[in-house]
């Protein structure tokens, strides 16, 4: 692997989130790759291996600790209450520290059926809870809302060829694949999405070709709190009416789909 030495940066803290059941997976190097490139340059890395965690995906009562158990379990309620009297289940209150701490968060993990595995959109759906990563008491989605001020880097292993994920593509644009996660996840609740970097054909890499994987990845990471985040429009922008639709006019001549919410 390079010796490269990363160019040393005013030092953040980044959350490194991997979800992978195999510890020597792509995936598991990669992110150990990330967690070594990010300390190097001096950032102090807290890593959430949600497998080795033994990650409870599944959003269920147990989440709210005192929740009646006679008592229909309104989720957004539920969640809103547990998170304004720190009454959440001790592993989601662990996670919203670690994201409360980060600068930046990074997701490493392989495209399961054109999404996240099971055991990261767990970790979402518990972790993101109404009242910390979205609701009317914390800043609007689509801005600098509740957790802004924070960069979002997904780092991808890609089974398939990277021809197979452009617009003429059987699978469609990566970045079409990933906007719920870019666009839904990271930019609805504020962190500014970086462009997404993948590894295609990751099954059965050779050692030169994690090697040029591993070089690629390192530029990115090198760059987390440098390059230019997606130009997502933010919604309190005035692109967008009360209906929440993009108003007419504002888009390039041919833009369609999901890229009328690039600026």
């Amino acid at each position: 692997m390079s010796n490269h030495t990363p160019q040393q940066q005013r030092p953040r803290r980044v959350l490194v989130v991997t979800a992978h059941p195999e510890p020597r997976s792509l995936t598991a190097a990669l992110g150990d790759f990330a967690v070594a490139r990010l300390r190097a340059a001096g950032h102090e890395v807290e890593v959430s291996d949600l497998y080795a965690m033994k990650w409870h995906a599944a959003l269920d009562a147990d989440d709210f600790p005192g929740h009646p158990a006679d008592t229909r379990l309104g989720v957004l309620g539920a969640q809103d209450e547990a998170t304004r009297t720190g009454r959440l289940s001790a592993d989601i209150a662990a996670e919203q520290e670690k994201l409360r701490r980060a600068d930046a968060v990074v997701f490493q993990f392989p495209l399961w059926w054109f999404s996240a595995p099971a055991i990261l959109k767990g970790w979402i759906d518990r972790v993101l809870t109404f009242g910390f990563a979205h609701g009317p008491d914390v800043p609007p989605p689509y801005s600098e809302g509740a957790l802004g001020g924070r960069r979002g880097l997904l780092a991808v292993s890609v089974g398939g060829r990277e021809s197979a994920f452009t617009d003429r593509g059987a699978h469609g644009p990566l970045a079409d694949l990933l906007f719920p996660l870019q666009h839904g996840v990271f930019w609805f609740s504020g962190i500014a999405a970086l462009e997404p970097f993948a590894v295609y054909r990751s099954e059965g890499l050779s050692a030169e070709e994690f090697e040029a994987a591993a070089e690629a990845y390192g530029q990115r990471l090198d760059a987390l709190f440098t390059e230019e985040p997606v130009p997502f429009r933010r919604l309190d922008g005035g692109d967008y009416g009360r209906d929440m639709r993009l108003r007419e006019g504002l888009e390039r001549t041919g833009t369609t789909g999901l890229a009328l919410h690039l600026r």
